[in-house]
């Protein structure tokens, strides 16, 4: 094998710890220091979640351009420019005292979101590892799996010691000093052929896919998923306990989602590294619904609970694999991060509506009955969606 043919495997943990600090810095951070913050800044929290929502919103449209930007010269300056600006806005979330200041440093989280999390990772890995692509997204999806689970506790013992501006300041430095130097190494980008017509067929390319019944289906049925699991996952712990399980208990199944969704991409690339993306996708799609089921069963039945923490973080740890690796299947390397990112705005909106949805479920069918029945038909609608989708194209495959 010669060098050219050698695949980097360094950028594999590179960009895994890279992920879990991108993702526990500007994702799962908030959720412990947005009650500290709005208490010194005298808002509510609507005001407060606002801006963590705008930041999902930016970064859900500027993902394209993003996916686009790695397409064509590579992911180094993409992401080491996210990795600055990242450093920058958490120093600037440090010293906010009015809510102008607090949305206009998530504006910039957001747009540091779009270029240095796992879209945009996805794409330098489908770009460095050719036809290895899969396994290399799934390895990394590992190491972000643990992102939460490093970062809910070490937020939480910072802010406790230091306070919520220092933590911030912290979470600034480890970006400009981890993230920004491991980005900066990632491997030159070298197009086979020519700039113009590298540039002339990903424009002819991705117009086609954009005309593409298909892909609007599919990007449907992931929005369908994502939507739900951001909206369970903020209110979780009201619809456990609303059912008479007591705050100890709730909080025992929401811990085990968080491992259950690492071990669901454990079992992705050690038993369904040879099937395809798309028939994992279905399994995963219609995990969600049937999971939302059993939160109707009696609470005595505490074992059903616990069922339904590991096909809800299961299903939710696959479909983070199958939304990096669909794509590629389908539509090949050469325009991924484009293709993806087109993908992903919707589903990153989605993400930040979930639980905006589920909380006017609850206020228009007076409880978490109705909402549950609503979030299970809206899943399992989008798992029918893909399954349809998937199998219709399967087919037209096989015919041609």
């Amino acid at each position: 094998m010669n060098a050219a043919d050698r695949k980097p495997i360094w950028l594999i943990p590179t960009l895994g710890l890279t992920q879990i600090i991108g993702w526990g810095s500007m994702f799962y951070a908030y959720g412990v220091l947005m009650q500290p913050m709005e208490a010194e800044l005298q808002t509510s929290r609507s005001v407060v979640v606002g801006a963590y929502s705008v930041a999902l919103l930016i970064s859900g449209c500027l993902s394209m351009l993003a996916g686009s930007i790695v397409d064509r010269i590579g992911g180094r300056l993409l992401m080491a420019a996210g990795s600055l600006l990242a450093a920058l806005m958490l120093a600037l979330l440090s010293n906010v005292h009015n809510v102008l200041t607090l949305y206009l440093a998530w504006a910039g989280i957001g747009v540091a979101m779009s270029a240095t999390l796992y879209q945009s990772a996805f794409a330098v890995l489908t770009q460095v590892f050719g036809n290895g692509y899969r396994r290399a997204i799934t390895m990394v999806t590992l190491f972000g799996g643990f992102a939460s689970t490093v970062f809910w506790p070490l937020t939480q013992a910072l802010s406790d010691h230091v306070g919520w501006r220092n933590t911030w300041l912290i979470f600034a430095a480890v970006n400009l000093l981890l993230c920004f130097p491991l980005h900066w190494r990632l491997p030159a980008f070298s197009p086979a052929v020519d700039a113009r017509t590298h540039r002339n067929t990903h424009k002819a390319g991705l117009a086609v896919i954009l005309r593409e019944r298909r892909f609007y289906l599919i990007t449907s049925a992931v929005t369908f998923n994502a939507l739900v699991f951001s909206a369970m996952s903020l209110h979780l712990m009201s619809i456990l306990q609303s059912k008479g399980i007591s705050p100890t208990h709730a909080a025992a199944i929401g811990a085990m989602i968080g491992p259950m969704q690492v071990l669901g991409r454990i079992l992705e690339t050690t038993f369904g590294r040879n099937t395809s993306s798309h028939k994992v996708g279905m399994i995963a799609m219609w995990l969600l619904p049937l999971a939302l089921a059993l939160l109707f069963a009696p609470t005595e039945w505490f074992v059903i609970y616990v069922f339904f923490a590991a096909m809800y973080g299961i299903g939710n740890g696959v479909m983070t694999i199958v939304r990096g690796t669909l794509l590629a299947e389908l539509y090949g390397r050469e325009i991924y991060g484009a293709v993806s990112g087109a993908m992903a705005a919707p589903v990153m909106i989605a993400i930040a509506a979930g639980p905006f949805v589920a909380s006017l479920l609850y206020s228009a069918t007076g409880g978490y009955t109705g909402t549950l029945l609503i979030l299970a038909a809206i899943c399992a609608f989008g798992a029918i969606l893909f399954s349809y989708t998937v199998v219709s194209a399967r087919q037209d495959t096989d015919t041609d």
